[in-house]
C-alpha cells in the first residue's frame, strides 16, 4: 500500500510541476510578444523551466 500511496504522491507532484512549467511557458509568450522582450527575463523564465523539467524527468 505504501508503494501506491508513493506513487499518487508522486503524479501529484508531477501535476503541480508541469502546472508550473504551463505557467512559466504562458509569462515567457506574454514577454516574448512584448515589443521588446527583457532578456534578463526571458532568460530567468527559460531557466526555471529548465529545472521544472529535470524535477519532472526525476519523478
Amino acid at each position: 500500500m505504501a508503494t501506491a500511496h508513493s506513487s499518487g504522491a508522486a503524479s501529484s507532484h508531477v501535476n503541480a510541476l508541469q502546472s508550473k512549467h504551463a505557467g512559466l511557458e504562458a509569462r515567457l509568450r506574454d514577454e516574448m510578444a512584448r515589443p521588446v522582450p527583457d532578456a534578463a527575463a526571458v532568460q530567468a523564465i527559460k531557466r526555471q523551466k529548465l529545472k521544472i523539467k529535470e524535477e519532472i524527468a526525476r519523478c
